[in-house]
């Protein structure tokens, strides 16, 4: 663990060495000392300790630059309180929190129950048998959320593809040109449907597509995909670079062709 975190010498050591190796060479004593919380003279004690144990260095007066002992010695710390504010959030604060999960049979408040995915949104089954369990904090029956917390393990899951279906804006003369058996053929292969622009929610009308939502849908792919879901982006070319830069910012892998 770091030793920032052990006692309050290390940690206000730890900030003020970095308040230096922010603000050199020109050190005011007195700015570090009030972003710190301590007073100036505790500062040029502990300055002076720094500089004793090398991982500061003095250049004269008011003058100070940080050696590489002292950035290793920073970065370590650093380093160390990362990892640990990591094993919070993902260890400590995930097994605390509860999300709502559909169950596949009753359960009752205590119950121990086994995670799953499907269709996008997470299922609660009784028992331990699988890979990710949590433990049910309310009754439910069959068919019911209930509030499950407790989480332990992973839940297995492939990750979704996202396919990008370009057809014309409605400005070009073939606009109206779309295949439609072609369109629904390739919609067929998807768990979802979005459309982005007004070309495509009437290319998907017309194909007798089923719509989910025409809002976010860059967004609203990529969200599908990262819970296991194929998802299809009907997009007019106009849109379609809007969703693709929205895929890309969520990392999802991509494909962009024509129905």
């Amino acid at each position: 663990m770091s030793g920032a975190l052990e006692d309050k010498r290390t940690a206000t050591r730890f900030r003020i060495l970095a308040e230096i190796a922010d603000r050199q060479p020109a050190v005011s004593q007195g700015e570090i000392a009030e972003a710190v919380g301590v007073t100036s003279q505790a500062v040029s004690e502990y300055i002076r300790d720094l500089v004793e144990d090398g991982l500061v260095e003095k250049q004269g007066r008011s003058r100070y630059r940080v050696t590489k002992e002292g950035v290793d010695w920073l970065f370590q710390e650093a380093r160390a309180l990362q990892r640990f504010a990591e094993h919070v959030t993902d260890d400590v604060l995930e097994s605390v929190n509860e999300d709502a999960a559909i169950v596949t049979d009753d359960v009752a408040a205590g119950d121990t129950v086994t995670l799953s995915l499907r269709e996008g949104l997470l299922h609660a089954t009784p028992g331990d048998d699988g890979p990710a369990i949590g433990v049910a904090t309310t009754d439910a029956e069959a068919g019911d959320a209930a509030s499950v917390t407790g989480f332990e393990g992973v839940i297995e899951m492939e990750p979704g593809s996202v396919r990008v279906l370009q057809v014309p804006p409605a400005r070009v003369a073939e606009a109206d040109a779309v295949d439609s058996d072609a369109l629904a053929a390739a919609c067929d292969e998807a768990d979802i449907v979005v459309a982005a622009g007004v070309e495509a929610v009437v290319a998907c009308r017309n194909a007798d597509v089923d719509v989910r939502t025409w809002f976010a849908p860059g967004e609203v792919a990529a969200d599908a995909a990262a819970r296991g879901l194929d998802a299809a982006v009907v997009a007019s070319t106009d849109a379609a670079g809007r969703v693709t830069d929205a895929l890309r910012d969520a990392g999802v892998l991509f494909e962009v062709t024509e129905p």
